[in-house]
């Protein structure tokens, strides 16, 4: 009977201690579940991690710390060769690399470095990954309309990194607003009495003539221009017009866009200097209160606020994307929704098998798990969950700073395709403004010629731009006029323009 007993109580611990173990490795976090899975191959052997080197942008001041990068590695068994380059010098270093034979696996560009190296990819100096993409689950995934945008010739050589397709808006001081009975502008007459009003009607109560309406700077595409132009019905770039392809600057609506800007500016609506202005500049002066619309990416109202509150605590800012041109319509100009691409060179990716495993690696990437790793953290650590989104952790933004941010640069698609979390914003109206940017998906003005090929513009785009850059800022501050704009566009054509148009529209023809 104590022999049964002992014996029971034997069976009783060795049962215990089976299950406390089998919990215990059920609670494994999720890191280590995409360890093991990444780390068997299909017969359940273990696989060596595969080594890929890669050459990625820099976006903050210092290389990162190890801490992600291995755990990305454990979670995608590889062995991660980061060639971290400055963003302001990776256009150089892109082109050194390339001269002399040293290119890494893979290879990020931006969309006008991609535009000079069509010539490479057509020379098949790297891989077509399109046939490859159904191969896997998560790449699969991918926005055909925006791998349309990178294909050369129809074929896709890249992977992209998603941005919204169009951030523009206005952000404005709603306090000022309120005090002078303004609602937000819903067309292009309200903008102007607003920008009026919050320079001539004292919105600040100081009893003194030192606001102005708009803040701008010297940036025609990402300051105040483009969306402003946008709202009048201005192609983006290109339109087309009779069945041909025409630059922006020759449509009604650009010159309608001159005029209204220019009054402004003899109005003094506007900073009477901003062709020189910084972007620090600018948004100094919406921080500091002599500026009240600031018009521009939606998602920079955050930071606007957060700077600005601290001069004037009962300040209040909004945010509005909807604006109306004199016809009745709205539209805003969009990106070709990526921020760069990846390419593979076939120099360092000598087989199909090389490739295949490092597309492995990017659909790794595209799993929420990896995603959320990748781009927000480690979660408890960088950033927290809250109404199924990621929070970032306010107390540890050194360490986000310096463990995390650098690493964006090596995502793959957006949050709709990879699963992984959007931002929690604990300012309403940044939140707002997320909302609003998704709503300008909506009413998007494309460029036509994103996947169009002219050797001239290639090789003039700078000089060109520079012809009519100048015209536009000289008409709007009225040392030109309309027949001063018209021989600026005539000195555009005859020193490459023409050519442009010719080819453009030849190679727009051969694929519709």
């Amino acid at each position: 009977m104590f022999r049964t007993k002992k014996f029971l109580n034997f069976i009783v611990t060795l049962s215990l201690i089976f299950i406390v173990l089998v919990a215990c490795n059920g609670n494994k976090n999720v890191s280590n579940s995409i360890e093991e899975n990444a780390n068997e191959n299909k017969n359940g052997q273990q696989e060596e991690p595969y080594t890929i080197s890669i050459m990625a942008k820099l976006h903050t001041p210092e290389t990162p710390n190890e801490k992600l990068l291995k755990l990305l590695e454990d979670a995608t068994n590889t062995k991660l060769d980061i060639q971290w380059v400055p963003d302001n010098n990776y256009d150089e270093r892109l082109s050194t690399a390339f001269a002399t034979g040293s290119l890494p696996q893979v290879v990020a560009m931006n969309f006008n470095s991609f535009v000079k190296f069509k010539d490479a990819i057509r020379a098949d100096q790297f891989w077509e990954v399109g046939p490859y993409l159904d191969e896997f689950e998560n790449l699969s995934k991918l926005k055909e309309e925006i791998l349309a945008n990178t294909m050369v010739d129809g074929k896709l050589y890249s992977l992209y990194q998603g941005r919204p397709l169009s951030r523009q808006g206005m952000i404005y001081r709603k306090d000022w607003a309120d005090k002078l009975g303004l609602s937000a502008p819903t067309n292009t007459d309200e903008f102007y009495e607003m920008l009026r009003a919050f320079s001539e009607d004292d919105p600040n109560g100081s009893g003194t003539n030192d606001t102005i309406g708009l803040t701008d700077r010297s940036d025609l595409i990402y300051g105040a221009f483009k969306t402003v132009a946008s709202w009048y019905g201005t192609p983006n770039e290109w339109g087309e017009k009779d069945g041909q392809l025409l630059p922006e600057f020759m449509f009604p609506a650009y010159m309608d866009t001159l005029n209204f800007l220019r009054e402004v500016h003899s109005n003094g609506y506007i900073n009477q200097d901003f062709p020189v202005t910084s972007k620090t500049d600018q948004q100094a002066l919406f921080k500091n209160g002599t500026a009240g619309v600031y018009v521009g990416s939606m998602a920079d109202v955050e930071g606007l606020y957060n700077d600005a509150i601290t001069l004037n605590p009962d300040l209040e800012l909004d945010v509005q994307n909807y604006v109306e041109g004199p016809q009745g319509e709205f539209g805003v100009w969009s990106i070709p929704g990526f921020n760069g691409i990846l390419l593979f060179p076939k120099s360092e990716i000598e087989t199909e098998d090389d490739l295949r495993k490092i597309l492995g690696f990017y659909d790794q990437l595209m799993t929420p798990e990896v995603a959320n790793l990748l781009v927000w953290g480690v979660e408890g650590e960088h950033y927290t969950v809250k109404d199924g989104r990621a929070l970032p952790n306010a107390d540890n933004q050194k360490k986000i700073d310096t463990e995390v941010r650098p690493y964006l640069s090596l995502e793959i698609g957006e949050p709709e395709t990879s699963g992984r979390y959007e931002g929690y914003f604990t300012y309403e109206v940044k939140a707002k403004a997320e909302e609003l940017i998704k709503d300008n998906e909506n009413y998007l003005i494309k460029n036509p010629t994103v996947t169009l090929d002219s050797e001239t513009f290639i090789q003039n785009s700078e000089r060109l731009k520079l012809i009519m850059v100048d015209a536009t800022y000289k008409y709007i501050l009225g040392q030109i006029d309309e027949e001063g704009f018209e021989k600026a566009i005539t000195d555009w054509k005859n020193q490459g323009g023409d050519k442009v148009i010719e080819e453009f529209n030849t190679h727009y023809q051969q694929i519709n």
